[in-house]
């Protein structure tokens, strides 16, 4: 009957082999470490990516915003803007402000948030600077605060069902983004934008 004992040769290569998947295992795990810390280029890399699907969903929910867009001063755009409360929060996030297809600078965006909230809620918030005017001031401001500095008009749905684009005429329109699409009766009246680094 055959011995259950492995040989020396099979015990050697048994070990050999687990030296090399050691050596092997090292350098993945020295080179996932970095990721954690992510360098100033990959944060401008994912805040580019969600700007680009903010901007998409927007397009795809509200006809007409593609056109506005495309022929404003400037977009600015908060992909997650995220509040949490039970009574009175804040709420906060970071975007980018787009001219001519192009980003000119990071921004974060605070704001108070009142009402009974389940746990985090996230949005999305796109203000288009209709006229060079208004992104001029917007981009002279050290800190700009909706209703302080400038009226946003908030693009909502009309009585008959469509979008009410009478609001895409004001130098300033603002467009609020949840998961079921453009969200009805908001206010961005006391949020506060100011530049950051990414």
């Amino acid at each position: 009957m055959p011995s259950s004992t492995p040989s020396p040769r099979f015990r050697a290569a048994g070990a050999i082999g687990a030296i090399v998947l050691t050596a092997l295992a090292l350098p993945a795990c020295t080179t996932t470490l970095p990721e954690s810390h992510p360098t100033a280029s990959n944060a401008r890399e994912s805040s580019n990516a969600q700007v680009d699907a903010a901007l998409s969903k927007l397009y795809n929910t509200v006809p007409g915003s593609r056109e506005l867009v495309g022929r404003s001063a400037g977009v600015l755009v908060f992909p997650s803007v995220v509040g949490t409360s039970l009574v009175v929060g804040a709420e906060h996030g970071r975007g980018e402000l787009r001219v001519g297809n192009r980003t000119q600078g990071y921004y974060s965006t605070t704001a108070a948030s009142i009402g009974w909230q389940a746990g985090a809620q996230s949005k999305a918030v796109i203000y288009v600077f209709t006229t060079s005017e208004a992104l001029a001031k917007f981009r002279s401001s050290n800190g700009w605060t909706v209703g302080a500095d400038a009226t946003v008009a908030v693009a909502h749905i009309g009585a008959n069902g469509s979008i009410d684009t009478t609001s895409f005429s004001k130098p300033v329109v603002g467009f609020v983004l949840t998961n079921v699409g453009l969200e009805a009766g908001v206010s961005l009246q006391g949020a506060t934008i100011t530049p950051v680094t990414p």
